[in-house]
């Protein structure tokens, strides 16, 4: 049974000049498989040109709001996002899959949360943001956020809602690259060196329950390593990426070996409670098999950052190519992601039920 439902958009909302937001109705009878949390994203699927497109944005609004909205930025060759600029408005339909995903927040507690965010990052975060700060008067929230430009800032009239409802509870850092501002700290990009810099100067790392990255692949690399520098503990660090940022991944290179074992590799899929076999030539990718069988296996991105594909491997043993997603006990557990694994032995087992 297929995962996505059509849901109508019932407004559209223009946050800056290269980005729109989406808001969606859902019907009574989804309103349980819709709910989210806040940080969470959806999976929305279309064909253009004839082939199908999928996407997955992440969650604007707030738990509270009584809304499910996303948001789009315009990206430089983008096919959806170009199609969501110049097609999508009020009245149109899209597929969209219920929420996923794992860079969320303890919401209702008497929390300080630490956000970096740059360009579109802003999107789960403000969500979470927003979240927090309603379900909990003791919580607090400081926020660092990057932009070429103040014109480029989205959620910017939000944000500042935000600062005003919040009096004391909420801190914003606007960091400007192409515009001067009168602090250097606020001038230039979010690197690792300006994290440092935050952490010693506005944000103490003792003062912080937990902290989010979410922006390019290089920000949240190396601003992960200098809060580690800084003495964060790594459970107390998310991180959500949207892209690799032209980091390629290592080349597959040759199909790995199969202990004495050259043909195909059956591998068993278990979803939704059933199980399914799939045949997977040597070197091949497992999802690529199935879905060239007609067996959807759950993904989003498959470049090994969303996780959706996330299964546990039961029987047998699979490489995985890249993990940008997979958390170390997960891969202890014995937890991979399809769209970056290939068996190594003849028979593979996978839970993609598996918690």
């Amino acid at each position: 049974m297929s995962r996505f439902h059509s849901l109508e958009i019932v407004d559209r909302r223009q946050e800056t000049a290269d980005s729109v937001s989406l808001a969606f109705a859902v019907p009574e009878s989804l309103r349980g498989a819709f709910a989210f949390q806040p940080g969470q994203y959806l999976t929305v699927r279309v064909t253009i040109d004839g082939e199908e497109c999928r996407r997955s944005y992440s969650i604007c609004s707030g738990a509270d709001e009584g809304e499910l909205r996303i948001a789009i930025r315009a990206v430089e060759g983008g096919r959806f996002s170009r199609f969501a600029a110049e097609s999508l408005g009020r009245g149109a339909r899209l597929d969209v899959a219920p929420p996923e995903g794992r860079f969320t927040a303890e919401i209702g507690a008497d929390r300080h949360y630490a956000f970096f965010a740059a360009g579109s990052g802003i999107t789960p975060v403000i969500s979470i943001v927003r979240s927090t700060l309603a379900a909990d008067a003791r919580a607090r929230a400081t926020l660092v956020y990057g932009n070429r430009t103040s014109a480029s800032i989205m959620f910017r009239e939000a944000l500042d809602d935000l600062k005003d409802r919040y009096l004391g509870r909420l801190a914003v850092f606007h960091v400007l690259s192409r515009e001067r501002q009168a602090f250097d700290l606020l001038n230039g990009r979010i690197d690792g060196a300006r994290v440092a810099l935050f952490a010693r100067t506005i944000v103490a790392p003792a003062d912080v329950d937990a902290w989010f990255l979410c922006g390019p692949f290089g920000m949240i690399e190396d601003g992960r390593t200098a809060l580690l520098a800084a003495g964060v503990e790594p459970s107390r660090i998310k991180a959500e990426r949207f892209s690799t940022d032209g980091a390629l991944p290592p080349a597959p290179g040759p199909a790995p070996a199969r202990a004495g074992h050259e043909g195909e590799a059956q591998v068993d899929c278990i979803l939704e409670g059933r199980s399914r076999r799939i045949a997977v030539e040597p070197g091949r990718l497992i999802i690529e098999a199935a879905h060239g069988q007609g067996f959807e296996i759950p993904h989003s991105c498959k470049g090994g950052m969303c996780c959706t594909c996330r299964c546990k491997v039961l029987a047998g043993a699979v490489a995985m190519d890249v993990n940008y997603s997979l958390e170390p006990w997960e891969l202890e557990a014995g937890f991979v992601l399809a769209c970056q694994s290939r068996p190594l032995t003849p028979a593979v087992t996978l839970d993609f039920d598996a918690a």
